[in-house]
């Protein structure tokens, strides 16, 4: 049976609030990361600029969606760690080719 109109407006809403915060930083999160793999593949492979170029890029777009969205020190640990992987990668794999032939 429906409440009478005195009981409206009552209801305890913070955990609806905190997956909905929770649901748009993951939305930003993979909407950043989506764009920032699209322009190193772009830029490194389809359009031959090179891994640098791309990378570069890949950085450029984690720090300016960091800042506009004013992201946690998780956000920027996970940043820091992938460009450092990816740095990494683009040492090592040229490395490895100029070994092997």
């Amino acid at each position: 049976m429906a409440q009478t109109g005195g009981a409206r407006g009552n209801m305890e809403i913070q955990d609806q609030k905190d997956t909905f915060k929770a649901f748009l930083s993951s939305s930003v999160w993979v909407g950043t990361l989506t764009t920032q793999i699209v322009a190193l593949l772009t830029l490194a492979f389809a359009i031959g600029a090179g891994w640098w170029a791309g990378w570069v890029a890949f950085v450029a777009l984690g720090i300016l969606a960091g800042l506009i969205f004013r992201l946690s020190s998780v956000y920027w640990a996970a940043q820091v760690a992938a460009w450092v992987l990816l740095g990494l990668g683009g040492l090592i794999v040229p490395a490895l080719t100029s070994v092997t032939g």
